[in-house]
């Protein structure tokens, strides 16, 4: 067979990675390629040819002397031109050309061609740092117009090549300085010329070129362009090369390309590794896709790689986004297990799931955790707990907390003073808030709309529609612009006062300043409609949300589902929890909740263990507010040993009781003769700060009364007349 033969059989190969394509490459180059130039230096004069040999015979034979001694006679008539003569000379000794070169260059600027020549040197003696660094200072040079010098730089480059190096590895290291500078057009420029002369950059030069493309949908089309084309011209790409195209991918949310080209690469001879696997993980966690993790997670597994950090990360990120926090917890053990250790941020992560999911000791617990393995809580940490305070109602705590920041001389930011300002909102302490708010204005720190709607939903809570209105007067004067979150914290104040009418009439103003309702929007008004008892209302409001193409929530079918459980249309409740599962359509503890209420309200107590039971099926766990309806239901039901093992279970879990089923659980034990039982509970009742009723004070007063402790009985005469008498008679003078 023909050579020209060969080739066209070898151009046919299906497998571009493949030894043959890269042969065929070679040989197409060996075929086309230019030769590289033969040098030519200028020829010297006589008398340049005696300086230049005066010049080489001292510096050899005095080399062991500083060169600015020994070449003192010959500075005056030395020229730039005689240091590639010397160079010839010398260029075997290649410390004497770098001594020399130095020498040289303090007294004037060397030419292109000098440098060029040192730069072949330095890399046929494999000293590539110096090479990379004469290439870096050249291009340094102030008020280089690297666009009108680059060219002749490179013709140089390729002139000096055949006598004063033969290296192309020196043509690499200018590939990839330019690739550092970030002139892409210029690295590319040279590989396209270096192709012409059969020098193919290596694989790691075209790694970093890849890698240094704009990380937008332009750079990405680029990069694509350049990983198909290059193997053409002999690149062979490696896992590096395609792990950087996947990242690409992913960050522009391309996360099925990317998994194609993940699966591609086996296919091209190369081996993904955990990189591979770790960046389409991330790429499905930040699309939410969760099924398709686990089954890339099982891949990895099957060949062995084990998940790195980024790996366990973008997977307990995941989970907690998803509201599987504890499942999130899990995955941060069996990281703990093989060895990899967690940083800041996935602790914050699951800190802020845990908080969000309402069990605010078990973000504690990991707080703890995280300090003793001297991982240092930023502010980001504190502000996701004050958060989880604030949700659960502990403002003391947050508070405590927010000024335990400001003691360790963290840099509070917006989001801090919001959080709490939001949590003093929710609780209806306005005066709080407001001070809170000052203050932010006071540290420099500008609220913003995020801030401004907190105030205003925590004075539409409280009915003060008025007030709230003014807020956004003032808004609207600082160049703040409404948002939909702000109208629908106005719409809820309108609904709080019972003015649902006026609510309704401010949805079609959002309608017309272009604020279109969203699902919370309706969801609000329905939840009016529904505490009202105007069921067909709200069913009529869930059509148009329907139509508008807005799709329901949880909360929208809670909303309901509270409607129905508060109307005594249970059959309609129930049938609504099965519809909803039917449809795929997660319910969450609340949605349980108001059922197992209702249930408890009727004292249907088997009717409420089946709905628990239920719960638990569909992976729900109870929240603070599931133990506390079923507790109270148990001991209305007089279940004393069921309530008394869920106030165990609900205690381990974080979950504390409520005032109601503390009352509820110290009677029961009280009227099955549990007295030991009952007292214990009112003693930790009373730790808690707690006030319990009066009737739960004259039980206790009379006992121990007749047991004959004076003194606990007057602490608690005590105590019942400032809790239970003077407060009641402060509230009823406000």
């Amino acid at each position: 067979m023909g050579l020209f033969q060969l080739i066209s059989k070898l151009a046919s190969s299906s497998n571009p990675n493949s030894s043959l394509f890269f042969f065929r490459a070679c040989l197409i180059h060996n075929l086309s390629s230019r030769p590289f130039p033969d040098y030519s230096a200028k020829k010297p004069t006589i008398r340049d040819s005696e300086l230049t040999n005066q010049i080489t015979t001292t510096i050899k034979q005095r080399r062991s002397e500083p060169l600015r001694r020994v070449l003192k006679p010959y500075e005056s008539k030395f020229k730039p031109h005689h240091l590639i003569w010397v160079l010839i000379n010398i260029k075997k000794d290649y410390k004497l050309v770098l001594d020399f070169f130095d020498w040289a260059c303090l007294r004037k600027n060397p030419s292109i061609e000098s440098l060029c020549i040192v730069i072949q040197i330095a890399v046929a003696a494999r000293d590539l740092k110096t090479a990379r660094r004469l290439i870096w200072d050249f291009l340094m040079k102030p008020n280089l117009d690297v666009s009108v010098v680059f060219a002749h730089f490179v013709e140089r480059l390729i002139y000096v090549y055949k006598d004063w190096g033969s290296n192309p590895f020196v043509f690499d290291i200018l590939f990839q300085v330019l690739v550092e500078f970030g002139l892409l057009d210029e690295a590319r420029k040279l590989f396209d010329k270096m192709l012409n002369y059969g020098v193919i950059m290596s694989v790691d030069s075209c790694n970093l070129f890849l890698s240094s493309l704009p990380k937008n949908d332009v750079g990405v089309e680029i990069a694509l362009k350049i990983f198909s084309e290059f193997p053409e011209v002999g690149v062979c790409w490696n896992t590096a090369s395609h792990n950087i195209v996947i990242h690409s991918l992913c960050r522009l949310g391309k996360v099925k390309e990317a998994h194609q080209l993940l699966i591609q690469m086996e296919l091209r001879g190369c081996v993904p590794d955990v990189i591979s696997y770790s960046t389409v993980i991330n790429g499905y966690c930040q699309a939410g896709e969760f099924q398709t993790v686990l089954k890339l997670v099982e891949e990895m597994q099957t060949k062995g790689l084990k998940p790195n950090p980024n790996t366990f990360n973008s997977i307990i990120i995941l989970l907690c986004k998803i509201g599987k926090v504890v499942d999130a917890e899990m995955v941060l053990r069996e990281m703990l297990r093989q060895g990899v250790l967690p940083d800041n941020v996935v602790y914050t992560t699951l800190i802020d799931g845990f908080c969000k999911a309402g069990s605010v000791s078990a973000a504690y617990n990991l707080l703890e955790e995280m300090q003793n393995s001297k991982i240092i809580p930023d502010f980001v940490t504190y502000t996701a707990i004050i958060s989880g305070l604030c949700q659960t109602g502990n403002m003391a705590e947050a508070n405590k907390l927010f000024h335990e920041m400001l003691s360790r001389g963290m840099q509070l930011d917006e989001v801090t003073y919001t959080v709490l300002i939001d949590g003093y909102c929710k609780a209806g302490d306005m005066k709080q808030a407001f001070l809170l708010h000052n203050q932010m204005v006071q540290m420099g720190l500008t609220p913003n709309v995020v801030t401004y709607t907190a105030l205003v939903d925590g004075l539409c809570k409280l009915g003060d529609v008025d007030a709230a209105n003014e807020l956004l007067h003032e808004m609207c004067a600082k160049g703040l612009e409404l948002n939909i979150c702000t109208y629908n914290s106005i719409v809820n104040g309108h609904c709080k006062v019972g003015n649902i009418g006026q609510a309704i009439k401010l949805m079609e103003d959002m309608d017309a300043a272009g604020f279109h309702p969203d699902t919370i929007t309706y969801t609000t008004l329905m939840d009016a409609y529904c505490k009202s008892g105007e069921m067909v209302k709200a069913h009529e409001l869930l059509r148009e949300m329907l139509n508008r193409g807005l799709q329901p929530t949880v909360v929208t079918f809670n909303v309901l589902m509270n409607g129905f459980c508060m109307s005594g249309m249970l059959e309609d409740a129930e049938r609504l929890l099965n519809w909803m599962l039917e449809k795929g359509i997660m319910p969450n503890a609340t949605t349980y909740n108001s059922l197992m209420k209702q249930y408890c309200i009727r004292n249907n107590m088997r009717g409420t263990t089946e709905i628990y039971r239920g719960m638990y099926a569909q992976g729900v766990m109870p929240d603070r507010n599931t133990y506390n309806i079923l507790i109270k239901g148990h001991c209305k039901a007089r279940n004393m040993k069921e309530a008394w093992f869920l106030h165990r279970e609900m205690a381990e879990k974080g979950y504390s009781l409520t005032v109601s089923s503390y009352n509820a659980l110290i009677k029961g034990f009280f009227k099955r003769k549990k007295f030991l039982e009952a007292r214990k509970l009112f003693e930790e009742m009373r730790r808690e700060g707690l006030v319990a009723d009066r009737e739960l004070y004259n039980i206790f007063v009379d006992m121990n009364y007749s047991e004959g402790n004076m003194d606990i009985t007057l602490e608690l005469c005590d105590e019942a007349i400032e809790k239970c008498l003077i407060d009641k008679s402060n509230q009823g003078n406000t």
